[in-house]
C-alpha cells in the first residue's frame, strides 16, 4: 500500500508565461471591433486590451527592483496601436522574466512576493483574460491545457476569497463533472458554456 502524499504537479511557469502570451495574441489578431463588449462587464475590448498591455508594462521594471511608485513614473501611454504595443510590451515582459531569480522579492502595490508568485499571478492573469477576449471577439476559447490546469493552481486555493477581492464576480455553480477550464472560469465568475 502507497502511504505517500499525492504529489502536486509541477509547472514551467516561464513556459506557461510564454503559452499565456501565445493565447492572448492568437485572439488579439482577431480583433475587427474594439468597442464590443467582453465578459468583463466594466471593459469592452479596447479596455480590456489596455488592461493586459499595461500590466505587461510594470513588469520589467518591478522584476528590476523599482518600487510601484517609480515603476508608475517610467511607464509610457499607450498608442493607439495596441497590438504594436502588446508585441512590444510582451516582448519586455518575457525577457525580464527570463532573467529573474525566482526567488527574488518584487514589491507590488499589495505586498512584497517571490518573482515566482508574480509570474504565477501575471501568467493567470493574461490567461483569463485570452479567454474573455476570445469571447469577446467570437474566437475559439479553448485554452492550452497545461495552462489551464497551472492556472488551477492558483485560482482553486483562493476559492473563498476572489469574489470578495472585488476583483471577480461571485463563482458559478457548474456540474462536478465540468471540464477544468469551465471550472476555473467558473472560479473567477466566468461561465464558458
Amino acid at each position: 500500500m502507497d502511504t505517500s502524499e499525492p504529489t502536486t504537479p509541477t509547472f514551467h511557469w516561464l513556459a506557461l508565461q510564454k503559452q499565456a502570451h501565445r493565447e492572448f495574441a492568437v485572439r488579439l489578431g482577431l480583433v475587427t471591433n474594439w468597442d464590443a463588449p467582453t465578459p468583463d462587464t466594466e471593459w469592452n475590448v479596447r479596455e480590456l486590451v489596455s488592461h493586459v498591455v499595461e500590466e505587461q508594462q510594470w513588469v520589467p521594471h518591478l522584476l528590476a527592483g523599482s518600487s510601484v511608485a517609480d515603476a508608475r513614473r517610467r511607464l509610457q501611454p499607450l498608442g493607439d496601436d495596441l497590438r504594436a504595443e502588446w508585441r512590444l510590451y510582451s516582448l519586455a515582459a518575457t525577457s525580464a522574466w527570463d532573467a529573474a531569480s525566482p526567488d527574488a522579492q518584487v514589491s507590488l502595490s499589495y505586498d512584497t512576493v517571490s518573482v515566482r508568485d508574480y509570474l504565477r499571478e501575471q501568467v493567470s492573469d493574461v490567461a483569463i483574460h485570452s479567454w474573455d477576449l476570445a469571447r469577446a471577439v467570437r474566437a475559439d476559447e479553448t485554452l492550452d491545457d497545461g495552462l489551464v490546469a497551472g492556472v488551477w493552481t492558483v485560482f482553486e486555493p483562493q476559492r473563498d476569497t476572489l469574489s470578495a477581492s472585488g476583483l471577480f464576480a461571485a463563482p458559478i455553480p457548474l456540474p462536478e463533472d465540468a471540464s477544468l477550464q469551465l471550472r476555473l472560469l467558473a472560479l473567477t465568475g466566468r461561465d464558458g458554456r
